[in-house]
């Protein structure tokens, strides 16, 4: 169970990272505009925030709601996979998003049975 553990930290640590840089860098706003989804930056920070949230929160409080994050965030990262993906990035490019979607798959299919 530790792996999980750490799995769950790492990936609600990033997440929180991702969402606050979605709101601060110029980085990201260029990348929103390539992506053709510059609207939807501050929605997609906002659940990236509440998915690292609820990773966190659910170690402590309430497992279905690290289930419920983990199942969030695993969407949104095939979402974004499926952008890279539209926009003709290159498989490296893409890697990280699928590599997000497929570790909250595990969290997520990890912590099932615990409900």
């Amino acid at each position: 169970m530790k792996m999980i553990l750490y799995l769950t930290l790492f990936s609600a640590c990033s997440f929180l990272l991702f969402g606050i840089a979605c709101f601060t860098t110029v980085q990201m706003k260029k990348e929103f505009t390539r992506y053709g989804l510059a609207s939807y930056r501050n929605i997609v920070g906002a659940l990236q925030l509440l998915g690292g949230l609820g990773l966190l929160l659910g170690l402590y409080y309430s497992t279905i709601l690290q289930i419920a994050a983990a199942a969030g965030l695993s969407i949104l990262m095939v979402l974004g996979f499926m952008v890279r993906l539209k926009i003709k990035d290159s498989v490296i490019q893409a890697l990280p998003s699928l590599s997000y979607a497929i570790l909250n798959a595990y969290i997520f299919f990890k912590l099932l049975p615990q409900l």
